[in-house]
């Protein structure tokens, strides 16, 4: 079931931050042998396509298919004992920390105590850690800016990046996904009085915020209807991420300060953006039909082949408590998780 309703208001953003180690990670490669396939309820509905090209890419969201055979990547992983997780570090619902709690001691010293990470994507990180390494808890959270999802995967400081990455043609030439898990569209977010309508020839002329290396970017390279969008300067005068930015949640304080007109992002994130200021409100319709996968380095096939698996069994039951506990307040009418489709 791919379709999905309305976009209603979600709650402020939460800033989070998360402290790792640095690790290097050995290198892997081949996937699993086809005996160890899965199969059963949550894989039989998916549909079998051939693999994509870059020249020949009409299923960006097609992945490999599912199994539990530990290949070289999910074998460095069960060696370490952690599985390390590219995750946002503001996405409220999505990835975010609960408050700090103080308490005073009987001494009269004060003990903080740092809240939790929580929300959608990080129960889904938590459910691939707890089916390779045994444990929810066996996982270390490394937060990255939108344009260093894939260095971070290049470079192997994550294993995976479970952060409402946009499967597309161009990514699926850069880095491994999973099947699909969410579905999105783009939108256009603007002031309530703004004369902007949607992504539509009303951004003539007015200055557009992206996130570098976002699907809304290459959205507006495509179409752009006559916005501007690029930045121009020299880093001195000018400021060289005033409309390209490295955090999406960044452009939201661009329109805030009038540095920009309109925001274009994911339609599930703009939500959050439009509940932090009352301002600020969705414009138009969503204009793409998009998809989140959880991403891997190139060639870890054992790796992804894992994800899927246990994306079959998370299909049949935690999709939807998760759904219920983190966004069905905001995002109300999702019957359910987007179909499979394999390779």
């Amino acid at each position: 079931m791919r379709g999905w309703g309305g976009v209603a208001a979600m709650a402020t953003v939460c800033a989070l931050t998360v402290s790792t180690a640095l690790l290097s990670l050995p290198r892997a490669g081949a996937g699993a042998a086809p005996s160890a396939v899965v199969t059963g309820p949550g894989v039989g509905t998916g549909l079998q396509v051939r693999a994509e090209t870059a020249d020949s890419c009409k299923d960006p969201d097609a992945s490999l298919t599912p199994s539990s055979v530990d290949g070289p990547a999910v074998a460095a992983v069960k060696r370490r004992g952690k599985l390390i997780v590219g995750v946002d570090q503001n996405s409220y619902r999505w990835g975010y920390r609960t408050p700090a709690t103080t308490k005073v001691l009987p001494d009269g010293r004060k003990e903080t105590t740092p809240g939790r990470l929580v929300g959608f994507d990080i129960d889904l990180a938590r459910a691939i850690a707890k089916d390779i390494l045994g444990d929810e808890d066996a996982i270390v959270f490394r937060t990255i800016p939108t344009n260093q999802r894939i260095a971070a995967l290049e470079s192997r400081k994550v294993d995976l990046v479970v952060r409402t990455m946009t499967i597309n043609c161009k990514r699926i030439q850069q880095v491994a996904f999973s099947t699909a898990y969410f579905q999105v569209g783009q939108q256009i977010l603007a002031p309530k009085d703004s004369e902007i309508t949607g992504y539509d020839a009303s951004l003539s002329g007015k200055r557009v915020c992206t996130a570098e290396g976002s699907t809304a970017y290459e959205a507006l390279e495509e179409k752009s209807f006559g916005a501007v969008y690029k930045d121009v300067g020299d880093g001195t005068k000018d400021d060289p991420d005033l409309l390209t930015v490295p955090n999406q949640l960044d452009c939201l304080a661009r329109l805030q300060m009038g540095e920009v007109d309109a925001v274009l992002t994911d339609n599930a994130l703009a939500a959050g953006q439009a509940a932090q200021d009352p301002a600020v409100e969705l414009k138009g319709e969503p204009f793409t039909t998009e998809y989140y996968g959880v991403a891997a380095k190139l060639g870890d096939d054992d790796l992804v082949r894992r994800v899927n698996k246990v994306l079959v069994d998370y299909r049949q039951g935690p999709w939807q408590r998760a759904y219920e506990t983190w966004l069905k307040a905001d995002l109300p009418g999702i019957s359910g998780p987007p179909a499979p489709k394999y390779k």
